[in-house]
């Protein structure tokens, strides 16, 4: 023997299964922060998502493991995600459609089930009672639900969470360009602008994301001098109409599907407009704010208290309000460059990623 006394094991890492959809809402950028957040403090980190969520959002490279999730099938996802969860402390499901696959993983072995509950996608007809009893079954099925607005956490106390808390969500600021990179000044130009305006707009094409509310916008300032040029960023089952809407009417809009260049895109603009029904953290508004663009925006939702005195804000579903505030904006520079220097403020008083990892970090040790 060497007289050496062994080493005694140092505490089993906490280890954690973040699952999550498409991505889309921005929970892919919230759940690759919170994956490096948590990696550098010791965690191991396990994202199970769709194939092309690693692909956009490349977890791995910050040092956690991926696992696919299968699409298609809710019940092969759910085996799936029961699978991995069997060898994880904590369960972190982004979204209502992770949540519902993380509950029925989570049943046969309970494991605590952390829920951030990041959009309100709201069902009418013969889908909302369907949609109601998801949203019931898994805030019933988490051991915390974490809003990203006030009505959220109403919403999950509503349908039965035991505990619903508000959470901060910091989004990386470091990955949004300012707005003089050289990279705007080439985007102006592939859209082929010269000197007209250009409003940026970001959302996936589907129901209650205002698109219709925009493009009435835009037939407002179609006749205008120069009229601005609305840039939809986005795909969606509702690309196809709004496509023959903006044929039909001649409007000043092109749809430019899903740009990985978003935010190259957002530096060029020279208004940002959101015009959705309801907004939870308005990541688009936040990226808007960040680059110091000013922003015109449906004041729903978590957007009045997210921007403050820092945007424009006009009522929803009402296309003369926005096409005003649109065009009262863009002849006033002085304005916007208030608004501009306000944005930049504003978002500084926002959580860091930092604030919202150490948050998660705290909730994760109630439950594991």
């Amino acid at each position: 023997m060497s007289g050496i006394p062994a080493q005694s094991p140092g505490p089993r890492p906490l280890h954690v299964l973040q699952l999550l959809g498409s991505g889309g809402a921005g929970t892919g950028d919230h759940v690759r922060s919170l994956a490096a957040g948590l990696v550098a403090r010791g965690v191991k980190v396990t994202v199970c998502a769709p194939a092309t969520a690693e692909r956009h959002y490349r977890f791995a490279d910050v040092g956690a493991r991926f696992a696919e999730l299968p699409a298609g099938s809710r019940t092969r996802a759910a085996w799936r995600a029961h699978t991995l969860a069997a060898r994880a402390d904590l369960v972190h499901a982004h979204g209502l459609r992770a949540g519902a696959v993380a509950a029925l993983a989570t049943r046969a072995r309970p494991v605590p089930l952390v829920l951030t509950w990041h959009v309100r996608r709201d069902a009418y007809g013969p889908t909302a009672p369907l949609r109601d009893a998801t949203e019931a079954m898994v805030a019933r099925a988490s051991s915390v639900v974490l809003g990203a607005t006030t009505d959220l956490v109403d919403r999950a106390r509503r349908r039965g969470a035991r505990d619903a808390r508000l959470a901060p969500v910091g989004l990386p600021g470091s990955r949004t360009p300012s707005a003089d990179a050289p990279g705007s000044r080439s985007a102006r130009r592939e859209l082929g602008l010269g000197e007209s305006p250009l409003l940026l707009a970001t959302a996936t094409l589907e129901p209650g994301q205002g698109h219709e509310t925009l493009l009435s916008a835009a037939g407002h300032w179609r006749d205008r001098g120069a009229p601005p040029l609305l840039a939809l960023v986005g795909d969606g089952p509702l690309r196809t109409d709004l496509e023959r809407r903006v044929t039909r009417e001649q409007l000043p809009v092109r749809l430019l599907g899903d740009r990985r260049d978003g935010r190259r895109l957002l530096a060029a603009a020279d208004i940002a407009v959101s015009a959705g029904g309801w907004d939870g953290r308005g990541l688009a508004a936040q990226e808007a704010l960040r680059v110091g663009v000013p922003l015109v925006a449906a004041g729903v939702g978590g957007m009045p208290r997210l921007v403050g005195d820092a945007a424009v804000l006009v009522p929803a579903a009402e296309p003369r309000a926005l096409a005003d505030a649109v065009t009262g904006l863009l002849a006033d520079p002085d304005r916007r460059a208030a608004l501009s220097a306000a944005g930049r403020s504003r978002a500084e008083s926002w959580p860091t990623e930092d604030h919202t990892v150490a948050h998660v970090l705290s909730v994760y040790d109630e439950f594991a």
